[in-house]
């Protein structure tokens, strides 16, 4: 995301020196919290409603116009703090999820027989465990973390219908099993529509540049552009070449920076034109 916003901000550099004004206003915006609950982009698209938004998130040059969506979830667990020596007290709060742990193996299977899109498929899986305070005790508590990961065309509710299916069969199988689920966050995916107008500029400027057609595809990852789309703002994603996102090896080829800037600018020129 780093060498994209390089990009926008190159371009609109290059567009306030050029003495040529655009045809209609160009915000760049740097948004914040888009690994959690994206409130920049939140507030971005509450309070300055523009005509379209493309997001340089890394792409490879390439138009992404279509992403699933997610969902967290927390599965707390709830048993009968004891010493480990009292067996007839205690109740388990970590045994009783191996039930739920199995069945969402089992559902992610499920999932992975279901057609799945070109860019990945439909999944489901523990994220994180913890629970219990000493080895010489039962637990008390035990909370289970879960994603799931859906297509463009399925709803992130989804999801919570699915896990709350499986603790009712977990109830109905063993009367100490006593737990809730509890969503974090939850976000839907994203498919743009193909005739929209900012998608046929970048198309447009991006086929020039390159000297090709440039390719459409879409992608597994939840983006900002969620945000945009509930909100009605068309919001196609577009960035430079690069790798290794989230890691201290992530990488940006400085090259595909310039290019996008290019088809950037050109973008903003030949959209405000047509508003």
């Amino acid at each position: 995301m780093k060498g994209g916003l390089a990009a926008a901000l190159e371009a609109g550099r290059r567009i306030a020196a050029s003495g040529a004004p655009l045809a209609g206003d160009l915000l760049i915006a740097g948004c914040i919290d888009e690994e959690w609950a994206s409130v920049g982009a939140a507030a971005l698209a509450k309070d300055f409603p523009v005509d379209a938004v493309i997001l340089p998130e890394q792409t490879n040059l390439e138009l992404v116009t279509e992403h699933g969506g997610f969902a967290w979830f927390e599965i707390e667990s709830r048993g009968v703090e004891s010493a480990g020596i009292e067996p007839d007290r205690g109740v388990d709060a970590i045994a009783l999820l191996a039930p739920v742990l199995a069945e969402i193996g089992a559902l992610d299977a499920q999932l992975a027989a279901r057609p799945r899109a070109s860019y990945g498929r439909a999944s489901v899986h523990a994220s994180t465990i913890s629970g219990g305070t000493q080895f010489p005790a039962y637990p008390k508590v035990a909370t289970l973390g879960v994603e799931r990961c859906t297509l463009a065309d399925e709803r992130w509710r989804d999801g919570e219908t699915e896990l709350e299916a499986i603790l009712t069969r977990a109830r109905a199988a063993d009367p100490r099993f006593d737990a809730v689920l509890r969503t974090v966050i939850g976000r839907d995916g994203v498919r743009l529509a193909e005739g929209e107008p900012v998608v046929r500029e970048l198309a447009a400027a991006a086929a020039a540049r390159l000297g090709r057609e440039a390719v459409r595809r879409g992608d597994m990852g939840w983006m900002d552009s969620g945000i945009f789309a509930e909100a009605g703002i068309p919001c196609i994603i577009f960035g430079p070449t690069g790798g290794q996102e989230h890691s201290p090896e992530e990488w940006v080829d400085l090259a595909s920076v310039e290019t996008c800037a290019d088809i950037l600018e050109a973008t903003a020129r030949s959209f405000c034109a047509t508003r």
